[in-house]
């Protein structure tokens, strides 16, 4: 079983996560800052994400509109759901990707990023709130109201899938 450490406490050279780091292969506190505003930048490229919170002590994904403000991530959710209950105060993860839609640099490579960190219910200027645009009208029936929860990136995970590299000199011939 693997075990995550947050940074700065590692005590051998890891990947991120608490995971020792392939030979060759260490993070350093500089490369860890410029992967987590990279994956930042990512996250703020596409509108929506998943939430992973934890209700009555059971695991949960809730879709939530995310736009990155000054390092941290906040979260537009519809109250009537009851998720920012949950997450108010505690640990939540969320992630995002582009799996489902093309790059706009018009290449195949997908990307997706993950965080854990503290979630509190936050009430963002009329400014901030605009520029969420407009929400759904209704959420299972219900008139949306939206709820805003900020989560503050502590472990950051990004994978990238390359489709341009070419193979490692392996062919296989199929008849």
């Amino acid at each position: 079983m693997f075990f995550s450490r947050p940074s700065g406490t590692d005590t051998c050279p890891t990947t991120g996560s608490g995971v020792p780091a392939p030979a060759g292969r260490t993070r350093d506190a500089a490369s860890a800052a410029a992967e987590k505003l990279r994956a930042m930048d990512l996250l703020g490229s596409v509108p929506f994400g998943r939430l992973a919170l934890s209700m009555r002590a059971l695991p949960f994904l809730a879709v939530a509109r995310h736009m990155v403000i000054e390092g941290g991530v906040v979260l537009r959710i519809h109250r009537g759901l009851g998720f920012h209950a949950s997450c108010d105060g505690s640990v939540v993860a969320y992630g995002a990707d582009n799996l489902s839609s093309p790059s706009p640099e018009g290449s195949a490579d997908l990307w997706s990023v993950q965080f854990t960190g503290p979630a509190e219910i936050v009430h963002p200027d009329r400014d901030q709130r605009d520029r969420f645009g407009a929400g759904p009208t209704e959420v299972n029936g219900e008139q949306f109201d939206p709820v805003y929860l900020r989560v503050e990136p502590h472990l950051t995970q990004m994978h990238t899938l390359a489709f341009g590299a070419t193979p490692s000199g392996r062919t296989h011939s199929v008849t």
